[in-house]
């Protein structure tokens, strides 16, 4: 009976609550007003939206009614979630300043495969400010998924319309890559595939065919059809295996930066099974409402400032300090790392702790005045526009080093430190010979130097390398890693290896002893070539792998990297009539460099092919003769052109203690594989011509064999330039 009454009274009282309750009164009447509102905003909506937000949200029911019941709300909140699950974000909020940065910076640490931006023609009323919606895709495929693809089955008619729309549009493409490449579209984002109007999927085909023929970054422009927003230009970029993390975010930075309105934005990743592509179109205006055409002033800026992204991290204090001061353009702050990094290295071999690249940097960021006179002074030795050059450059490099011999903060030790930095800083400009800095299309820097310079530095600078002053010293920098190549004769010859550093320790040592290293390899390559026309040579870089965690991640850098330096290399070394092709750069050295390359540690067949090939592209003096590699020129490993040297070395050598290889017997310990070029071929030629021959010891990156009793030939013969020495049967040993 009590539990009768209890449930009849707490009835009785929701049967008030709900006739009296003012918070369920007004509840009801602010949902029945949102429902009203809800559709003046769709309304609202299609009289002020671009109309591909409505083809690109057409299967996005549940935020595009989150955004209809929300959209008031923007006038008292920042944003408004419309939808966020794991592999999709929507975020809705006020075109106010920063609000774009402030939502990409806050995908750190998510890989974007789709990004859609998009701005409403006019503001929210009640808010002076225009709506902006943006859409994430956190779904980027790897490059096993899309090898491991097949069968495409696109929504019927899809590559029919597309096909028409590609003849069209871009009547020159090349069309029988269509649909190998469509396919591969489509393994990456069905949705975007199945969304996205004809027209839009044959614009991001020629972008993509565009970025692979262009050296692996492309950028043009079109004018868009202005019937809602006057003087609006489509503008179009790819890069080919772009920066992993907030490459879209610097990019938008560089429109805001230059005062050019991203007023709607669709951009992919994609991979297509060996490289992974950016591909962005950018629908802009200019805040001053000139033209974006490409013989404009502002075309040419953001060219620069767009290619530039590729060189610049936004996460070092020439990008946090100068570029987002505005005290410098990108251009420059990419210039400033790249004097860091050469004065690290120059001084850093000798005496890591005084001149760490802290200590380089805490010189560089803290004196703008100074840096700024530097990059002037190279400004006026290389700008190839610039007249009446020689007077302007001693009027330059005189106030330049009358400033750096007057620097003085009263911190004595502190103080001769960065003179010290600051003198090989205006060192490196006053002896660079030749540089890429005003191509627009590079991806590294590279500067061709007098070797002078090093007679220039304080002795004890130099004092742990050979005494020989070489013939050639060429810097590079990028984003990924800096390097040298170092040669001790006008005709030099000498292998490339990268060295990769995955953590900051590695970095650090690595740093400090890559001149030093380069060095003394190019001498040691100069003494082994005393016999052949061609001097020795190095090229060695150093990759900064830190952070990447797959070994997928750090062969695409490594390849990023190694591509990059190639075509600054080609940039300043493809000459004609003795100057450099390229009208951009200024020569001063004026005259054919014949350099030959040679694959070194970690350099993969995949890019000695693109080496050559892109070194006969770019007409390159020596053509595919600029490395040996596996189709385009002299392959070492099939013809085992450095091991018979060895070999005959070792016969010469052991003759002369008595023992005649092809007859006696000896033993031998090898330090490199059998699969690998020299040991390999090595090992064949120990098995060929010498059976008295014991190989004891090997090693290699995959293992070691020790056998006192020599190794199995029989077995060895089986693996020889196969396989490396963990395939060896360890049934095969001797007890």
């Amino acid at each position: 009976m009590y539990d009768m009454n209890e449930r009849q009274l707490e009835g009785e009282f929701q049967t008030w609550v709900h006739s009296n309750d003012a918070c369920y009164k007004e509840s009801t009447r602010e949902l029945e007003a949102r429902q009203r509102q809800a559709r003046e905003n769709l309304d609202w909506l299609y009289d002020n939206m671009p109309g591909y937000f409505f083809i690109t949200m057409k299967n996005e029911i549940e935020p595009m009614a989150n955004l209809l019941l929300g959209m008031q709300s923007l006038r008292k909140q920042r944003k408004v979630i419309l939808a966020d699950v794991d592999r999709k974000l929507v975020v809705a909020r006020l075109d106010v300043k920063g609000s774009l940065y402030d939502t990409l910076k806050s995908l750190k640490g998510r890989e974007i495969s789709y990004a859609e931006i998009t701005h409403s023609y006019r503001p929210i009323p009640g808010t002076g400010h225009n709506l902006e919606v943006l859409r994430f895709e956190f779904d980027p495929k790897s490059h096993a998924e899309i090898l491991e693809a097949n069968g495409a089955r696109l929504p019927a008619g899809t590559r029919e319309t597309v096909l028409a729309a590609m003849k069209n549009l871009y009547p020159d493409f090349a069309f029988k890559d269509f649909n190998e490449n469509l396919n591969m579209f489509w393994y990456n984002s069905k949705e975007y595939v199945r969304m996205s109007p004809p027209e839009r999927i044959a614009r991001i085909l020629w972008l993509y065919q565009q970025c692979r023929d262009h050296n692996g970054m492309f950028l043009d422009v079109e004018s868009t059809v202005q019937n809602v927003q006057p003087n609006e230009y489509r503008i179009l970029f790819a890069v080919e295996n772009p920066p992993q993390q907030g490459f879209l975010t610097q990019a938008m930075e560089v429109f805001k930066r230059l005062k050019v309105g991203v007023r709607r934005s669709y951009s992919l990743n994609i991979s297509n099974g060996r490289h992974r592509y950016f591909l962005g179109n950018f629908y802009v205006t200019n805040y001053d409402g000139q033209p974006v055409t490409k013989d404009s002033a502002i075309f040419g800026e953001i060219q620069r400032e767009l290619y530039n992204t590729q060189i610049l991290a936004t996460d070092n204090a020439a990008y946090t300090v100068y570029v987002n001061s505005g005290i410098m353009n990108g251009e420059d702050a990419s210039l400033t790392n790249a004097f860091a990094s050469f004065c690290q290295t120059t001084l850093g071999h000798t005496s890591p702790d005084r001149f760490s690249m802290e200590a380089v940097k805490d010189a560089l960021f803290s004196h703008p005045d100074i840096v700024l006179s530097l990059i002037s002074l190279f400004r006026k030795r290389f700008d190839p526009d610039l007249q009446d050059r020689e007077k302007a450059v001693e009027e330059e490099m005189s106030a330049t080093a009358t400033a750096i011999e007057n620097y003085n903060t009263g911190h004595k030790h502190l103080d001769e430190v960065r003179r010290t930095i600051y003198r090989t800083c205006l060192s490196f400009v006053k002896n660079v010979l030749k540089t890429n800095f005003f191509i627009p299309d590079k991806q590294a820097l590279a500067f061709r130097l007098d070797p002078a310079y090093l007679t220039e530095l304080d002795p004890s600078f130099t004092s742990d390398l050979p005494k020989r002053r070489p013939f050639r010293v060429t810097f590079f920098f990028g984003r990924l890693g800096a390097g040298y190549h170092i040669g001790f004769s006008d005709i030099a010859r000498g292998g490339w290896r990268t060295i990769i550093s995955r953590t900051q320790d590695e970095l650090t040592t690595n740093r400090n002893n890559i001149f030093r290293e380069v060095f003394v390899l190019a001498h040691t390559q100069h003494l082994k070539n005393k016999d052949i026309y061609e001097g020795g040579s190095k090229l060695a870089v150093i990759l900064d792998a830190r952070g990447l965690e797959s070994s997928e991640a750090v062969v695409q850098q490594l390849y990023k990297l190694q591509y990059a330096m190639l075509n600054a290399f080609l940039d300043i070394f493809v000459t004609e009539n003795g100057k450099a092709r390229d009208p951009r750069v200024v020569d001063y050295y004026g005259d054919d460099e014949p350099i030959e390359l040679g694959p070194d540690e970690n350099m993969h067949d995949t890019m000695i092919e693109v080496i050559a090939r892109q070194a006969v592209k770019r007409g390159y003096a020596l053509g595919g003769g600029i490395m040996s590699s596996k189709r385009v020129g002299i392959n070492h490993k099939q013809y085992g052109v450095t091991s018979r040297g060895v070999i005959r070395s070792a016969m010469i050598a052991m003759n002369q203690v008595g023992i005649d290889m092809t007859k006696d017997e000896f033993t031998m310990k090898i330090t490199g594989g059998p699969f690998g070029d020299v040991a390999g071929n090595s090992i064949a030629l120990l098995l060929e011509r010498c059976p008295g021959a014991k190989i004891v010891c090997i090693t290699d990156a995959t293992g070691a064999l020790y056998d006192p009793e020599g190794a199995d030939r029989q077995e060895m013969a089986r693996i020889v330039l196969k396989a490396d020495i963990h395939e060896f049967n360890p049934e095969a040993l001797h007890k």
